[in-house]
């Protein structure tokens, strides 16, 4: 239509074509989404886990980094997220982190972040201004919806409480705030220390421990365990997915994917798109 319009110097004819084309452009990245998150889970909301790595004071603030970068991505979705349970690391940062991400497929995007992330900078606690290389690892779990039902036996259930740590005022510091919820059969683990109450606490921890039991239900359902298992790797250098340089040079490298963005500030600031897309692209 374009080339017809040329020959014919049709202005009408040119805007129509120019319209069609912005239409097919737009319904193939229309099928692009439907392929990328077409798992009945893509769709649910997400719990986002950071946890430090090799490199003590230097992997908790990259864990801080992180947790930043991620909140900052999920604000620009349009997505709501809570921190719900964080260990503070010894100087700086968090030794582990964990968030709930509610919003419309936010599972299906950031499950293209499971994996070490590697950050290479000019420690900023080294006195001599030397360069450190920092891990961390990021796992994501579905949240459960609503109207998914994971039954729960009470009696499958150790609940601890404890005081919670960090800032927080008097009641926090105080009394038994934080809850512990242990699921005795398959050993799942999860606490929360985010709230003033320890009834809003025991619920959004229980909120957790129904995901995760969902997700291991689904992993059991598709059979693919294992390949969930080996994003999972050490907490190390060549476990790293992806690389995030700030010295001698700035790069964030994917790679999984070798997608590689020059503007490393943009990134830590949350834009994530290009590695995302990139990577669930190349699953798809």
């Amino acid at each position: 239509m374009l080339e017809l319009a040329e020959e014919a110097g049709d202005e009408a004819a040119w805007a129509e074509a120019e319209q069609k084309a912005k239409e097919a452009e737009a319904a193939l990245e229309e099928a692009e989404f439907r392929v990328m998150l077409s798992k009945e889970e893509d769709r649910l909301s997400a719990i986002l886990t950071i946890n430090s790595g090799a490199g003590g004071t230097e992997s908790c603030d990259w864990a801080a980094m992180l947790t930043r970068m991620y909140l900052r991505y999920c604000e620009k979705q349009g997505w709501r997220t809570q921190l719900i349970d964080s260990t503070e690391g010894e100087g700086a940062g968090y030794k582990s982190v964990t968030v709930t991400v509610e919003g419309a497929y936010a599972y299906g995007f950031l499950k293209a972040e499971n994996g070490v992330h590697r950050l290479v900078r000019i420690s900023p606690f080294d006195a001599n201004k030397r360069r450190h290389t920092s891990f961390a690892s990021v796992f994501v779990y579905p949240q459960v919806s609503d109207d998914i039902e994971i039954e729960l036996n009470p009696s499958d259930l150790r609940i601890d409480t404890f005081r919670a740590g960090g800032s927080g005022g008097q009641n926090v510091q105080k009394n038994d705030t934080a809850v512990r919820i242990t699921h005795l059969p398959t050993n799942t683990v999860v606490q929360c220390q985010s709230e003033r109450s320890q009834l809003q606490n025991k619920t959004l921890a229980m909120k957790v421990l129904r995901s995760r039991l969902y997700e291991q239900e689904m992993e059991k359902r598709r059979a693919a365990r294992e390949a969930v298992e080996a994003t999972k790797k050490k907490i190390e250098w060549g476990s790293q997915i992806r690389s995030y340089v700030l010295h001698p040079y700035k790069m964030v490298k994917d790679h999984r994917t070798e997608v590689e963005v020059g503007d490393a500030e943009r990134v830590l600031d949350g834009d994530l798109e290009p590695f995302i897309r990139g990577y669930l692209l190349s699953e798809a």
